[in-house]
């Protein structure tokens, strides 16, 4: 089996740029590896992503949220993650289960430990072999959203009050996975955070 790679944060944490400058090292070094995301992936998901972030559904409602990245997360995995990792193939995610367990288990209040149970019902007990949370203040992501050019989506509309209640989230969740997940200090210079996650990801490599 592949090694199963998973990214979390909060809105504007850098994620995305950090995923794409692993994923191009690891090509050079020659690695067998795919990146994608969460929600989306794969046609379904894709579809079901933008039923979730549009901006005209924000009479959404919390359960219905919920089940729809679940719903969306199976797809993925039966049609992306699962057959890359069989193939022996380093997958790495841009959101996966804790995500959901962030924002719907804690900040939407449905409760972490339900959300856990409807996503490990999705994936069949499949987790990350590691997650890197990127650890950055809401308001500084948020800050980062507004200066950047990408769209914005229906989550980025949510209050101040709504993000710091997702970071709460991922720390929470972040103490009761500590074997799995890794925070890693956010506010640093980038060329640190990379740093810091290569030197993660890179020590589970040789162990597979």
């Amino acid at each position: 089996m592949g090694l199963f790679v998973t990214f979390e944060g909060v809105e504007g944490s850098g994620k995305t740029t950090l995923i794409n400058r692993l994923y191009d090292e690891m090509l050079r070094l020659g690695y067998s590896v795919i990146k994608t995301r969460e929600p989306g992936g794969n046609k379904i998901s894709e579809q079901i992503r933008n039923i979730i972030l549009d901006v005209d559904n924000c009479e959404m409602d919390y359960r219905t949220e919920a089940l729809l990245y679940a719903a969306s997360r199976r797809q993925h995995l039966v049609e992306v993650i699962r057959p890359a990792l069989e193939a022996g193939a380093t997958v790495i995610c841009d959101r996966f289960l804790d995500s959901s367990l962030a924002y719907q288990g804690h900040a939407r209040g449905l409760g972490i430990e339900k959300v856990y149970d409807i996503n490990l019902y999705a994936t069949e007990g499949i987790l990350p072999d590691v997650t890197v949370y990127i650890d950055v203040a809401p308001e500084e992501g948020l800050s980062r959203i507004t200066n950047s050019h990408r769209k914005v989506d229906r989550l980025d509309l949510e209050t101040a009050a709504f993000h710091t209640k997702v970071r709460e989230g991922y720390l929470l969740v972040a103490g009761m996975f500590p074997d799995r997940i890794r925070v890693v200090d956010g506010s640093q210079p980038l060329d640190r955070i990379y740093a810091d996650i290569k030197e993660i990801v890179f020590a589970k490599i040789p162990r597979r």
